[in-house]
């Protein structure tokens, strides 16, 4: 089984930058594949990026292209979402999400707010 976490979201001013980190726990090696999804106030969930286990990168949004940078940390299999030149429009709780080999609809990490000041 297994968890994923978050941290490393926070409030900062547009322009600014911040990393979050995604460290899952448990039997790591049934992950497929991992992504960072967002939920801004009063908007749909959106994928912002995607990731496999050996580091190839299989999707980022076009709204965070060229300012976000999604890593792979193989050793924990720890993912990074590096996150440059903030928006306010970047202003959402952000999700950790693993694909699990035969988990219906993988698993999900609590989340992690992060907001951005003009």
């Amino acid at each position: 089984q297994v968890t994923l976490v978050e941290s490393g979201g926070g409030l900062v001013q547009a322009g600014g930058s911040l990393r979050l980190i995604c460290a899952p726990s448990g039997d790591t090696t049934t992950i497929t594949t991992m992504k960072w999804h967002r939920q801004g106030p009063g908007k749909e969930r959106e994928l912002v990026a995607a990731i496999r286990p050996n580091g190839q990168i299989t999707y980022v949004a076009e709204s965070v292209k060229g300012r976000f940078t999604v890593i792979i940390e193989n050793v924990k299999s720890t993912m990074l979402l590096q996150m440059n030149n903030l928006k306010v429009e970047d202003t959402a709780v952000y999700y950790c999400h693993a694909e699990v080999f035969g988990a219906s609809g993988g698993v999900w990490g609590p989340g992690t707010q992060v907001t951005v000041s003009s």
